[in-house]
C-alpha cells in the first residue's frame, strides 16, 4: 500500500481475546488484528467480566501491541438468584462496557470507518445498533465450531433469530474455512458477501530450523487442549500402542494441558507406553513450542471434529508435514504435498499412515510446505486480503 494513502480506521470487537487470567483464548483474533494493522489503523476492544475487582466497578487498560491500539475493560457483574434477571443484568453491563470502550477509542483514535466483529452473536447486535446510529458498516469474522452439525451447540430461538439479522446486515462475512461457511449457510445465515479468510501464523516466529537433528527415532508431535471428546487423543494412544508392538523407531510427544490430561496420562500408563513412546510435555509456549514443532518430523492430529486448528498452520510455517483426520476445514489445506488424511476414528488407517511415514518421510519437501504457509497464512497475505475487503465495503 502507498504510504501516502490514508489508512482505514478500523475497530475490532471481539468476544475472545488474551486477558489477565489466560493468555491463550482468542490468540487467532489478535493475529488477525495485527495482520490488518500492516495496512490499516487498527484499534481493538475486549470486555471481560471480573468479580475479583475490589475497589472499583470497572478497570480500563489501554496499550499498543504490535501497532494495535488495545483497550481491555474488566467489569464487575451483578449476581441474582433469578437466572433471567441475572442474564439481563449481565447483558446490559456487557453492552454498557462496550459502549464506554467504543467512546474512549473514538475519542483517542477518531471515528472508526468500519467495525470488525469477531465471534457472534452479542457483539454483532452491538455493531448493528452502532451501524443504525452512526452509519458505520460492519463485517463479521467467525471462528466458532458451534455451527458444525457434530457439535450441535447452535441453539435457541432468539439466538438464531438475532444471528440471522446480524449476518444479513453485515457488509461481509469472513469464516476461517469453507467448511464453516457451509455450516453457517446451512443454518440460514445468508449474506451476499461470504469470503473465506484463514487464521494467521506469525511466520517471522514460526520458522524452520536450519538443520534438523539426526536421530535414530523419528519424532511425532501432537499439540492440543487435551479435551478427548473432540481431539480423540485416546485414539492416538491406542495407535501408538499398536505401532510400538511392531517397531520402536519413533517417539510421540504430546504437548498441552486440559481437562482430560491426567486421565490420558493414566491411560498411556495402562497401555505401558507412557514416557517411552508417548511423552507428555505439558503446556509449551513461545520459543519452546516452536522448538518442539521444529524438532518433529510429523504433526499428528486425529480429531473427531474440528474447524481448522492453528497448530496445523504453525506446523506448515515450520515446514513440518501433517497427518490428520479428514474433518472440518483441515482437508482444505492438507494435501499430498503438505501431509496425509485419514478418516476420523479409523485407527487402522492411522496405523498404516504412520507406518508409511516412518518408512518414507523424505518424500515431503519442507521448503515447499513453508512456502505454502507463507502464501496462505502469513500476516502480510491475510492482512492484504482483509484490507481489500474493507476497501470494497467502503466504496
Amino acid at each position: 500500500m502507498d504510504n501516502k494513502q490514508k489508512k482505514i480506521n478500523t475497530l475490532f470487537l471481539t468476544r475472545w481475546y488474551p486477558h489477565r487470567y489466560d493468555p491463550m483464548p482468542g490468540l487467532f483474533v489478535q493475529r488477525h488484528a495485527e495482520a490488518v494493522a500492516k495496512y490499516c489503523k487498527v484499534s481493538l476492544l475486549y470486555i471481560h467480566p471480573d468479580d475479583n475487582l475490589k475497589s472499583k466497578k470497572k478497570e480500563i487498560i489501554t496499550e499498543t501491541i504490535n501497532d494495535v491500539f488495545t483497550v481491555r475493560i474488566y467489569y464487575k457483574t451483578v449476581q441474582s438468584n433469578i437466572p433471567l434477571i441475572s442474564g439481563i443484568i449481565k447483558g446490559f453491563k456487557y453492552f454498557q462496557a462496550n459502549l464506554q470502550g467504543t467512546k474512549l477509542i473514538r475519542k483517542e483514535r477518531g471515528k472508526p470507518e468500519i467495525l470488525h466483529v469477531n465471534i457472534l452473536t452479542r457483539l454483532g447486535i452491538f455493531a448493528l445498533l452502532y451501524k443504525i446510529y452512526s452509519g458505520t458498516p460492519f463485517i463479521v469474522t467467525e471462528h466458532w465450531s458451534r455451527y458444525l452439525p457434530i457439535t450441535n451447540t447452535y441453539k435457541g430461538f432468539f439466538r438464531k433469530l438475532f444471528t440471522r439479522i446480524v449476518v444479513k446486515n453485515a457488509s461481509a462475512v469472513l469464516p476461517v474455512t469453507k467448511n464453516l461457511k457451509n455450516a453457517m449457510l446451512n443454518h440460514g445465515l445468508k449474506n451476499n458477501n461470504y469470503t473465506v479468510v484463514p487464521n494467521v501464523v506469525d511466520t517471522e516466529l514460526f520458522i524452520p530450523f536450519d538443520k534438523i537433528p539426526d536421530r535414530k527415532k523419528k519424532r511425532i508431535v501432537h499439540i492440543s487442549c487435551f479435551e478427548d471428546r473432540s481431539k480423540n487423543i485416546s485414539g492416538i494412544l491406542n495407535v501408538i500402542k499398536k505401532l510400538s508392538e511392531k517397531r520402536q523407531d519413533f517417539e510421540c510427544y504430546l504437548v498441552g494441558e486440559g481437562i482430560n490430561l491426567e486421565k490420558l496420562k493414566n491411560y498411556a500408563d495402562k497401555l505401558k507406553i507412557k514416557n517411552k513412546f508417548a511423552i507428555f510435555t505439558g503446556l509449551l509456549e513461545d520459543n519452546k513450542l516452536i522448538e518442539s514443532i521444529n524438532k518433529s518430523d510429523l504433526m499428528l492430529m486425529f480429531s473427531n471434529y474440528e474447524n481448522m486448528p492453528v497448530v496445523i498452520n504453525e506446523s506448515f510455517a515450520c515446514g513440518v508435514p501433517v497427518l490428520s483426520s479428514n474433518v472440518g476445514g483441515i482437508p482444505e489445506y492438507v494435501n499430498k504435498e503438505t501431509g496425509v488424511l485419514v478418516e476420523k476414528k479409523d485407527e487402522s488407517a492411522l496405523l498404516i499412515a504412520l507406518e508409511n511415514f516412518l518408512d518414507d518421510n523424505k518424500k515431503y519437501d519442507r521448503e515447499k510446505i513453508r512456502e505454502f504457509a507463507l502464501k496462505n497464512f502469513s500476516k502480510e497475505e491475510v492482512g492484504k486480503k482483509i484490507f481489500k475487503i474493507y476497501k470494497n465495503v467502503l466504496k
